[in-house]
């Protein structure tokens, strides 16, 4: 992968000037597009490395897509990385790290109010008051089995709200019946939060103690049943949730991150200290373009902000810029030399090696096989360099309810964080003029607020849908290359459809077959798993969703309003507009007499 000579000297006259300071700097491709944003305590240096000297790997890639940059210079190396961050956050840019777990880990939830309950949670954004938090727990059963027992074994709130009148919860003997009888002792319940604070920090006696004791008594009452039950929960507790892998022997509580680095490849290991044992770990692995501290460096700051609680204290190696880190996360970042927490980082280190070791072979294969497809689909279709894909699909219950989905791929990755649904007006009544309002809503915008077009769309069908969304790009005097994936009649795909009609085969054993199958998988997976999420929101819910202007606020005031779908339908539309602005309204007036047609 090389520069055209053109390209070569406008980098070498834009090198020249570049100053000696710190500051960040944006590389663009041929369109414009910001496709790397990185920093650096001196521009020029750092710059000159991506232009001298051999690269590899993914750098050779972004090397190679470069056709200019821009740099900002700054005041200090903590203005670079918040500008930086600033600019990722902005721009999503295809060759910074993007995470690959787009789910946060839960925690276990003991609340402060009056009558406390226990829960799993997953969004920390919103106000937690003084409410303790404890985890995270990478496995999701363990958090959810430990709130089980924690529910089973102490008689806490169980609902949301207090109700008028006791529940099943009461009878067996799991609640103090909170919503009836108000002179509960204080005393009880702070006894109770104390012992299920002890066991959440991994203090198990108390619990374990009472568990025996009731199973005891359930076998000499002969209530066998009962017994099993208890002895299961016992072995939750001894098996499933035990994390005393490490004890460190003092009540340190901190996230500790762990690298190595090895032909372009990143391992990253991160354990979870909690009062002083392991509460758990997470793994990942990226190919990179910069050097490893900052991608280390970028990596924890963007963990954090995927709804990761921020801890009071972070360790890391010694190579990372520990006091840019703690200005950055307004956190204490440690950096130890020696001691118990030296020795945990160091074999955590280890952790990302063998991690690493394992896998690379694979990651290398998979890599190889992607760039392999890409060059046969630019091949194929006689582009130059096909990075960013955008494919769609749609998905509707009998002919109604259609929604759309679309997902794109930089590089036959998933880009998740860009992944977009779409609710499709109740007027649409087929897959072509579903396929249309898509594609009009996701390119008007892209021409609009001036968004990153992607190097191709893929469709999820043959010439009549090709046809549709050249029809779209053309309205919208828009430029970029379509191709259609055409199933044969054992509904499997063997040919590509170009905008221009022409019918492209593609061998089943090749690569570019494989990864073509995999975008086409992957967007049918989320366009009828997003129509599956509104279904299950309850029949009523679910046809509100299809009605433009109507989102969860407004659907709670039609329900605590009209109570039913029967009775919204027998609504006057003066009697809608009480709750709905008149537009709202109509649209909703006239989305409930077609359902009655």
């Amino acid at each position: 992968m090389y520069m055209n000579e053109e390209v070569k000297k406008h980098i070498k006259e834009k090198l020249a000037l570049v100053p000696n300071l710190p500051g960040s700097y944006q590389m663009k491709n041929k369109d414009g597009i910001i496709i790397y944003v990185g920093k650096a305590k001196n521009l020029k240096n750092r710059l000159k490395s991506y232009f001298t000297g051999t690269v590899t790997g993914k750098t050779a890639m972004l090397v190679h897509d470069i056709a200019t940059f821009e740099y900002i210079v700054t005041s200090s190396e903590l203005e670079s990385l918040i500008l930086e961050i600033t600019l990722i956050k902005k721009y999503n840019p295809r060759y910074n790290i993007l995470l690959k777990d787009d789910k946060s880990y839960p925690y276990i939830e003991l609340t402060n109010d009056k009558y406390p309950t226990v829960k799993v949670v997953r969004n920390l954004n919103r106000k937690r008051n003084k409410n303790r938090l404890f985890g995270p727990f990478p496995n999701v059963n363990a958090a959810r089995r430990t709130v089980e027992i924690i529910n089973r074994m102490y008689p806490l709130r169980k609902c949301n709200t207090l109700k008028k009148d006791v529940c099943l919860y009461y009878h067996l003997g799991e609640c103090l019946g909170y919503c009836k009888y108000n002179n509960i002792a204080p005393s009880t319940i702070s006894k109770m939060k104390e012992e299920i604070i002890a066991f959440l920090r991994g203090d198990a006696s108390i619990i374990t103690e009472k568990i025996e004791r009731d199973m005891y008594k359930a076998s000499e009452a002969l209530n066998f049943e009962k017994a099993s039950e208890l002895k299961r929960m016992l072995d939750d507790i001894n098996i499933t949730l035990k994390r005393q892998k490490i004890d460190l022997n003092r009540k340190y509580n901190f996230d500790m991150f762990a690298y190595y680095k090895n032909n372009n490849y990143l391992s990253i290991q991160v354990f979870f200290i909690r009062d002083g044992l392991l509460f758990g770990r997470h793994k990942d692995i990226f190919n990179i373009v910069d050097n490893e501290q900052e991608e280390v460096m970028e990596y924890i700051i963007k963990f954090y902000e995927k709804d990761h609680l921020l801890p009071n204290e972070i360790v890391v190696s010694e190579e990372i810029d520990s006091n840019l880190l703690e200005e950055y996360l307004q956190v204490k970042v440690l950096n130890p030399k020696k001691g118990d927490i030296k020795k945990l980082l160091l074999m955590a280190t280890d952790n990302a090696k063998v991690a690493l070791t394992e896998e690379e072979e694979i990651l290398k294969k998979n890599d190889d096989a992607r760039l392999s497809a890409k060059k046969e689909l630019e091949q194929a279709l006689n582009i130059s360099n096909i990075t960013r894909i955008e494919a769609f699909d749609n998905s509707h219950l009998f002919g109604t309810f259609y929604v759309g989905g679309m997902v794109v791929f930089d590089d036959f990755l998933p880009n998740k964080d860009l992944y977009r649904k779409y609710k499709i007006s109740t007027e649409v009544k087929d897959d072509l003029n579903a396929m249309r309002e898509v594609l009009y809503r996701r390119y008007y915008k892209v021409l609009m607020e001036e968004e990153s077009a992607p190097d191709l769309i893929v469709i999820d069908g043959g010439e009549l849908q090709v046809g549709v969304a050249k029809e779209i790009l053309d309205s919208l005097h828009l430029n970029i290359p379509i191709i259609g994936l055409k199933k044969d009649d054992k509904h499997r795909t063997n040919t590509i459809i170009d905008k221009d009609f022409n019918v492209i085969d593609v061998d089943s054993k090749s690569k570019l077959f494989l990864f073509l199958t995999k975008i086409q998988d992957e967007v049918h997976r989320f366009a009828i798993t997003y129509h599956r999420n509104i279904k299950s929101k309850g029949m009523l819910s679910s046809m509100l969703d299809f009605v433009p202007g109507i989102g969860d606020k407004r659907k709670k005031e039609l329900l605590r309003k009209f109570g039913s779908l029967k009775k919204m339908k027998e609504a006057s539309l003066t009697e809608l507009e009480e709750v709905l602005n008149k537009d709202v309204a109509k649209n909703l007036y006239q989305y409930l007499q077609d359902l009655e047609n």
